[in-house]
Formats: structure tokens, sequence, C-alpha cells
């Protein structure tokens, strides 16, 4: 909501306090706290309510602590402002101050207005040729988006607090804007937006899909790089944070941050859990060439990592320019300020961490038991929501994967290539495919983590989608303007015979089989599946895998899906279904190699499709591509909410990752029964209901997966 009445100019300056950081309102004024340690001068500057003019200047002449403060009692919600920060310009020496240039708040609330690119909006004078010998004297005000008080007031009403347990979680990864963009039913002026995804239509989909868990690309409030503008192209993504706790402008129909949490509100009301992919480990300020937009203008030297020799260039773990500078306890507590302001009040449910080992280094190294780690471990509020993390950098030493702390969860890059590799009829894979269908021990086994640790998935926002991984040999990413330099070469994809679309009925039905494997795989697999929003319906980006800058139908949500869509659909929604129904494919423990009673011979059990059990010659074998593992349920040890003992079905999984069909000897003996229940050979996914006793041999078709139910008989 914005107010005519906060404009001013106002003519009562109180000293105020210096906590809490940011923008804050009481009741009767508002109070501003920016640190800076480095600065010689802070102004506020306030403008008018759409932001256009500057209005006044109000020195803050009050510093605590390095917190620069001021309370205005005539301002009130609306209120539109930014800050000038005076102090040594040198490069050399880590400082960028430079006056001339309006900043964003990092704790500001609200942002209002677009970014207008100029070369006004540089520190220094472009086309120099060190950037540490000039001095842009130039305004940026005009082309800069301003920062808006807040009143943060909000009727949650009876909306309930969603706890999925790990064991019970399915993700499902999408975009907060482009998955209604195309939706019929949702009114045109919502589409694209936070309000958008509140639409019964669409809550209604997710619902019957059986997801549990939204966790939504990045909806900090970001920019669209310069590069991009100049070629008619957009951040699609949103990597490319601005601020830390302003929610995204462009996805805010009515232009208010209570849009989303009204959006959290619906949601939780619908049984949903909400998750923000968060990015904290750099800003859309760049390198050192880049632009003077918030922190570089506030206090360049503490918010970022430099280099210690030469503190004119920065850290890059990220690939992005920059770094935050997370040692510091002023940035490593805005950090901890933005995860505790979108839980407490904005009631999300967790964080997946963008290139979380860059924000958890000690200087050079990654530090388990460093600021960040500690920090998160001990908080009360954020050590109880789900954390999970992308577990790498760019840095010497940043691949982290199954290394992070008790309590974290973590993207399992292991899992997508080797399930990937192993339906690609890779030679080689049938070990390592065991280790990440059973929950990945060999990486995350250590510290009593459990299965959860592990975020199993295929396909994610960067890289291929579902449809492509099945119909590109190789990426097709001429329409980002790159010449097709960027995103990955090595996708481990299979085009099954022609590289793009076809209207080939083989090709197609292979497709159509080669998806299905996948997601059978990935939602009967231990840990936790994560389903890149659009797989379940066959959704397309003709081959383009870092679509970071297509903010059109190229990345759009299809919802006019085909007749082999929507089997895909049902597919998924039954796997789901299945999932959620038998705690053997979804155990809170890992597989425990005792003989346990109720179960033929083990929880789990591998064998050959001779109905031997595998020895280590078959599983050192590198032409395998077909095994199968019984899972024993009757004898689960887990418990449910109330502590009262749960069993569970026995099932037999059959894997065939070889082209050639191969009939399996099911186990067992002649008085036990088995009942298929998914075979993604059928033209659906469906199984003819028939029995079959032990010992006969079932037709497993290639590239088929089978999953088959124990009805009965003696063990």
């Amino acid at each position: 909501m914005t107010s005519d009445a906060a404009v001013g100019p106002v003519t009562a300056v109180w000293p105020g306090r210096p906590y809490p950081l940011g923008a804050t309102w009481d009741g009767q004024g508002v109070n501003f706290a920016l640190f800076s340690a480095n600065a010689e001068a802070v102004q506020l500057c306030l403008f008018n309510a759409k932001g256009r003019r500057e209005v006044q200047r109000i020195p803050l002449t009050e510093r605590s602590h390095d917190v620069w403060h001021a309370y205005l009692p005539e301002a009130r919600p609306g209120t539109v402002y930014g800050y000038r920060v005076s102090g040594p310009y040198q490069p050399e020496a880590g400082h960028r101050f430079n006056p001339n240039k309006l900043l964003i708040d990092p704790y500001a609330r609200e942002l209002t207005g677009g970014l207008r690119w100029s070369d006004a909006l540089y520190g220094y004078t472009i086309g120099h040729r060190r950037e540490d010998l000039s001095f842009d004297r130039r305004e940026s005000a005009s082309g800069m988006p301003k920062c808006r008080v807040i009143d943060g007031a909000f009727d949650w009403g009876d909306e309930p607090r969603v706890r999925v347990p790990w064991e019970d979680t399915v993700i499902y990864e999408m975009h907060a804007g482009g998955y209604t963009r195309l939706h019929p039913r949702v009114p045109p002026a919502l589409r694209g937006s936070f309000a958008g995804l509140t639409t019964p239509t669409v809550t209604e989909h997710l619902r019957r899909l059986g997801v549990t868990t939204l966790e939504f690309l990045p909806v900090h409030a970001f920019i669209d790089d310069r590069h991009l503008v100049e070629k008619g192209l957009r951040n699609y993504w949103g990597y490319n944070t601005l601020a830390f706790f302003a929610p995204e402008p462009r996805y805010c129909a009515t232009g208010a941050a209570q849009e989303f949490k009204q959006l959290v509100c619906t949601l939780h009301h619908a049984g949903f859990e909400v998750l923000l992919d968060v990015v904290y480990n750099h800003t859309a300020e760049g390198n050192e060439r880049g632009p003077t937009l918030s922190m570089r203008g506030i206090d360049n030297a503490s918010y970022y990592r430099l280099e210690p020799e030469q503190p004119r260039y920065y850290r890059d773990y990220s690939g992005c320019g920059n770094t935050l500078n997370t040692p510091h306890p002023r940035v490593l507590q805005l950090i901890m300020d933005s995860l505790r302001y979108w839980v407490e009040e904005m009631h999300v449910d967790g964080f997946r961490f963008d290139l979380a080992a860059a924000v958890g280094r000690e200087y050079d190294h990654v530090d388990w038991w460093g600021g960040f780690f500690d920090a998160i471990g001990q908080d009360p509020v954020l050590s109880r929501v789900k954390l999970i993390a992308e577990p790498w950098d760019l840095g010497l030493g940043g691949y982290q994967t199954g290394q992070f702390p008790a309590g974290w969860s973590e993207w399992n890059d292991r899992y997508r290539d080797t399930v990937r590799a192993w339906w690609k009829g890779d030679a080689g894979r049938i070990g390592e495919f065991a280790l990440r269908f059973t929950g990945s021990r060999d990486l995350f086994g250590h510290h009593d983590r459990r299965p959860s640790a592990s975020i199993n998935f295929v396909t994610a926002h960067d890289g291929f989608t579902l449809r492509d991984l099945v119909s590109y040999n190789d990426k097709h990413n001429e329409a980002n303007g790159e010449d097709n330099r960027d995103g990955h070469s090595d996708n481990l994809a299979w085009n099954c015979g022609v590289e793009g679309p076809t209207a080939d009925p083989a090709i197609r039905a292979l497709r159509a089989r080669q998806q299905r494997n996948f997601i059978a795989t990935l939602l009967l697999s231990q840990g936790v599946p994560m389903l890149l929003a659009g797989d379940e319906c066959g959704r397309s980006q003709q081959g383009n895998n870092n679509a970071y800058c297509q903010d059109n139908e190229l990345c759009w949500q299809d919802w006019d899906p085909s007749a082999e869509d929507r089997q895909l659909l049902e597919f998924t929604r039954r796997l789901i279904a299945l999932r959620r129904a038998h705690p053997t494919l979804r155990r809170r423990t890992p597989f425990r190699a005792e003989v346990m009673p109720g179960c033929l011979h083990r929880e789990i059990w591998w064998m050959t499709p001779t109905g031997e059990e595998m020895d280590n010659a078959h599983w050192e074998d590198a032409n395998a591509r077909c095994l199968g593992v019984y899972l024993c349920g009757a004898a689960l040890a887990e418990r449910d909410a109330r502590g009262v003992p749960s069993d569970d079905a026995n099932f037999l999984l059959l894997v065939n990752a070889h082209h050639e069909p191969v009939p399996f000897r099911l186990p067992g003996g002649a008085e036990r029964r088995w009942l298929p229940v998914v075979d993604t050979a059928g033209d659906d996914g469906r199984s003819a209901l028939l029995l079959l006793m032990g010992d006969e041999q079932y037709p497993l078709e290639g590239r088929t997966l089978v999953l088959l139910r124990d009805v009965g008989g003696g063990a």
C-alpha cells in the first residue's frame, strides 16, 4: 500500500535506534538503520510516491556500532526511499563509495520501479582503462528502483503450519511467474504472479498431482543483466539478487509484498509446504566492472570477499563476479535476518541454498564449523525448517556432495548422472545404480544421516527437461545469443534415434517409455524425490539446456497437453500415490542387512534374471544392465506419529536397461504369488492384473521397469 501522506518533506528527525536494521514502521513512525563501517557520511533520500522525484535528503548523524540511524515520526508505510553514502573512492584499497549513486537498502522489504540500464549506474566512468583511476559523477537515481516502507501486518486467520515429514516429501521445483503465464483459467491480470498461483484451478492441479512441497525458483528481488537486456532477453530464473527481503515486483500483480503472504497462506490451506530457492552466495553487482546498486556503494570492503593482496578484485566462488563476505559478522547477520524474516514473517517452510558451499566458506575453504553453519545449527527457528544445499561452488575444493552437516539435505548430482547413464544403456553402471536407488549411503551414511539427506532428481531448472532428455543428444541454446557455447555439453542424454521432434511412432513410443522409466525410478528410489515442474506433462524447451534468459513460451508451463502428455501425467500421479501409500518405498531409515522375519532372506535382496542372489562377479560385470531388487515391508521398523508399529507389503522391482527383452525368474517358489503393479512397457504405464507364481518367468521387455507386489505365500 502506498501513501502520499508520507512523501515529505519531513520536519522532524529523531535519533532513532541502530536495531532493527532496515526501515521499520512501529505504528507511529519509521526507524531507519543502515550498516556501514567505512562510510564517512550517509544520506537518507526520500522520493514521491511513485519514486520518480527526489524530495528530500536527510543526513544520518547518529552512528552506533557502525550503524547509521534516524527516526522519522512523520513517515508512514508507503514512504519511498534510498541511500547515498560518502567515503573514499579507492578501489585499490577495496573502497568504492560514490554519493552520486542511489543505493538500495539491503534490508528493504519492498521495491518499487524497475532498473533502467545506463552508464550512470556505474561508480566509475565506463570506457576508462582502469576503474580505480576514474570516478563517475553522473546521477543514477532516475534509473534505479526505490525502496518502500511497508506495514507488515497481515491476517493469517486459521492458517495451518504444514509439517511434512522428510520421508513423505515429494518436491516440485517450479517458477513462480512462468507457471501460470499460459493458464487459460487464470484471470489475465493475475497470470505470472503470486496471486495467479492462488487460483483454485492451479492448486487443484497440484493437489491431484500429489506433490507435497513446492520449491520456488528465486523470488527475492533481482535484476535483468545488462547484456541480456541489450539482446532483448530477460533473466528468467532469477539468480541475480538485488534485495534479500523484498519479493520480486514482477511477480506481484498488486505491487505489494502482502501478495506473497496470501500465496503462502493459500498454499498452506491446500496442504502444501513452501520452500524458497535462495541466493546468498553473490549479488547482482557483479565484479569490479559491475554497477553500483547497493552493497558495493554502502561498504564494499565489508560486504564482499576481496583479494587480500589486490582488494580491487573480488574472490569469485559463484561464477557471477563476486561472493558475499559471510565471515563478516554483519554480513552473516544480514543472511540470518533475511532467512528468519521469510520464516517468521512470510511463513515459508524451508530453503534450497544456491551454491551453498560458497556461503559456508571461511576465507579459502568450506568450514563445517564456521560461522554460517554454527548460526543455522543453533538457531531455534531456522534449525527446524527444511534446509537443502546445492552442495558445491566454483572455487577450489568446492564440490562437497555428501559432506554437509546433520540437519541438511543435499542435491544429489551423482543420482542424476547415474540414473541418466543407466537408462541410456551405458556400461558398468549397475553397482552405482543400486547405490543411488537405495539412498546413496556411500555419500550420506555418516553421522546417522537418513535417506532423506539425498534429494534425488533426474532433471532440474538447470539442464534439459525430461522430454528433452529423451529427445536430444546435444544442447540447442542458440536462442540465448551465445552461439550455443553456454550450458553443459555432457548431458548423458539420448534422443532415442533422431534429434528433436519426430512423427516416427516407434521413436515416440520409446521416448514415452523412457520418460516413464525415469519418473518411476525417481519415485521408487529411497531419498527425497524432486520433480521438475512440467515434466509430468512432457514440457519441452526445444533442446535448450540453459534457458535462464528465456522468459517466454519456451519455458512457461504448457496447459494444453496432448493425449500422450496426459497419459504421462496420469502415470506420474499414480506413481506418487503408490509411493505415498507404501512406507517401504519411502523409508525413514536405511535398509538393514540382517535376516528379518516375514522377509525373503533380508530387508533388501538383489538378484540376477535367473533368480540367484547377485555376487561380486555380477556386480563387476560391465555388461550387466538388468537386475532385480526385493524390498521387504513386512518387517519395516517404522512407527507413525502415534508410535504404532507400521508394516507394509513386500515388493519386487525388476529393471532392464538393455534394449533386448530379458525373461526374469520370480523368487519365492511355487507357493508365492506376485501381482504386477507397474510395467513401463505398457502404453500408459499400466500392467495387466495377472497373478504370477514364484519360479515363473516374467517377460521383462527391453528398457523397462516393473514393480510387483507380494500378495501371499509362505516366507
